[in-house]
This record gives C-alpha cells, structure tokens and sequence, in this order.
C-alpha cells in the first residue's frame, strides 16, 4: 500500500483556521463543564462498568487504554477525586508508565444500553495504599496499584456518536467469526500462525484459559 502524502493546502494547522470552519459552541456546551462531580455524573460513575483512560508520555506517544469491572468498580471518594483499579493486563504498562511522566489524563465513562458518555479529565497519580486496594479486591484479590484521578473537568457527552455507530443495535452486531483469533491475528502480524489447525485451537483454548484464571 502506498504511502498517502495530505495536500498541504488543506491542512488545519492553527485553532483560528480550525474554528472558522464550525459555528460557535453553544452556551450550555460551554456551561455544562464542572469542576466537580455533581449528583448525575455520581450516579453515572456508579452504573458504569467500562471506561477508556487516555494519557500520553514525556515523549508525546499516546495511549488510549480500556478498564472494566462490575457497575461501580471505580470509587468515588469525594466530588473531586475518583480511583480506578488496575486489574492483571498484559504488563505493557503503557497507561502506568504515562502516567509517571504526565498525570494528564482523559477518561471516558460507558454504560451499557446507554448512548449518553461521561467525560472526566484530570490529573492522575499511581498508589500502593493497602486500605484502598483491598476495599477494591475481587474475589479475594487486591489489585497491585489504583489510579486516582484528581478531577479538573467533568461533562455529560451528547449521543451523536453512538447513535450514528448504532453501536447497541443488536441487528448490527458483527459476526466474531468474520475474524480470526486474537492470538491468531497477533502471531500472523508477528512471529507467523500455525498452520495445523489443531495446533491453533490449543493455542485459543489457552488464551482461554488464561482469561479464566489471570481476570484479578
């Protein structure tokens, strides 16, 4: 595939270009960002079993990582101040590390059924405190680290984007076996997939069984 090269004569490079281009922001749009989380955004937080957490490092890379849990597995501790825990992953650590070099964090909050998002942003900081890990446990087991995130701003996100995704639309769910595997896709884009399919069932079956036992 052939590298695209954007025409430089429509490139948006400076936000006065940017904003001439859409009417100006509606005053309740400007209006409904607080500083604090209100009665609403608490009861949203409470209900919501997935977030997305975007940060990006010293280096300007950015990351965008989803964090789930049952309804209400991040903690609210006061109107301001909000704790996620961090559950077995890959190890990666791409969202941890950013967060050392830059606090600066987004977090997008889901419910599903829901096509209304929250919107949290804020300053983030990694802890070991045990009082606050273990009230996090799951099934008997504490997550190593939390992040708390010291909120800057918060909003209630309209539903333009879900509706036009119809992403709840059962009639538009996609058949999961019009793609291979995860593990699949991951050795073919890396090391190369076995071709023996017994041999890959083994390997799914594995994966499988990891999510099985490594969830908390």
């Amino acid at each position: 595939m052939t590298a695209v090269q954007l025409n430089p004569d429509f490139i948006v490079a400076d936000e006065h270009s940017l904003r001439s281009l859409f009417a100006p922001t509606h005053d309740l749009a400007v209006q409904k960002c607080l500083k604090s989380l209100g009665k609403h955004a608490q009861d949203f937080i409470r209900r919501s079993p997935f977030l997305c957490i975007g940060s990006q490092g010293a280096d300007g890379k950015a990351d965008v990582s989803p964090r789930g849990d049952p309804p209400g597995f991040v903690t609210i501790l006061d109107e301001r101040t909000l704790a996620i825990p961090d559950r077995p992953g890959n190890n990666r650590l791409d969202t941890l590390s950013n967060i050392v070099a830059n606090p600066t964090v987004g977090l997008l909050f889901v419910i599903p059924g829901f096509e209304d998002t929250l919107r949290v942003n804020g300053q983030a900081t990694l802890t070991r405190d045990p009082a606050l890990l273990e009230s996090m446990a799951v099934a008997g087991r504490a997550p190593k680290l939390a992040i708390v995130v010291s909120i800057s701003e918060v909003f209630l996100h309209c539903a333009k984007a879900f509706r036009r995704s119809r992403l709840w639309s059962a009639e538009h769910f996609q058949d999961r076996a019009a793609m291979p595997s995860l593990i699949k896709m991951i050795l073919d884009d890396t090391t190369g997939a076995p071709d023996d399919k017994d041999e890959m069932r083994k390997m799914d079956e594995g994966l499988e069984e990891d999510y099985r036992q490594s969830m908390y």
